[in-house]
């Protein structure tokens, strides 16, 4: 695992236990010499995040649409910046540049973000580690939510495994670390046409 791209909110929360878990697992991506991809921004977790990785010594590339550059959200201290002209342009490029994919507590952008990279693995886009990092039980109502989609039969239980759900995030990365991609199901393998 060398490049992780982590989605979490642009905003810091109420709690404070949010901004001392980005801290942590920047220092620990940092230490481990594993590069964050994320959205390029300097406000809420996304800030704490990137500053954590950089103040451990590892390296951060930033991805952001020019509208945000726009309204001075830009993290200017990071590795790479790179600015794109759409927001699928930016998942795009973030998908592209990691190995795996971690949520942390956000809002509304974090929420897509995941659910699109996992409709991309259910689709076989990509063979990728997709992880929630579970601070403070923030996640229990939304693993619980698709839980009940696989018991209503909307949601096949593969797919329902196409993600892992960690406290910590030693044991996230470890878990990844350790990651075998699933066979291409036969319906997606496009190798003997």
């Amino acid at each position: 695992m060398r490049t992780l791209c982590v989605y979490c909110g642009s905003s810091p929360g109420f709690d404070p236990v949010y901004g001392q878990a980005a801290r942590a697992f920047g220092t620990l991506l940092g230490r481990r010499g594993i590069k964050l991809v994320y959205g390029g921004g300097n406000v809420g977790l996304m800030g704490t995040l990137a500053d954590a990785v950089l103040a451990a010594g590892g390296e951060v590339i930033g991805i952001i649409p020019q509208g945000l550059v726009d309204h001075e959200v830009a993290h200017l201290g990071l590795t790479e910046l790179h600015v794109t002209r759409s927001m699928h342009e930016r998942k795009a490029m973030m998908a592209d540049l990691a190995d795996g994919f971690v949520a942390m507590p956000g809002g509304l952008g974090t929420l897509e973000e995941l659910f699109e990279i996992l409709t991309w693995a259910q689709l076989g886009l990509h063979r990728k580690p997709v992880g929630l990092l579970n601070v403070a039980g923030y996640y229990d109502a939304l693993v619980a939510f698709v839980d009940h989609t696989v018991e209503a039969g909307f949601v096949r239980p593969l797919h329902r495994s196409l993600f892992s759900v960690h406290t910590d995030g030693d044991a996230l990365v470890d878990r990844f670390a350790r990651w075998e991609p699933a066979p291409i199901p036969k319906w997606l393998d496009r190798s003997e046409t």
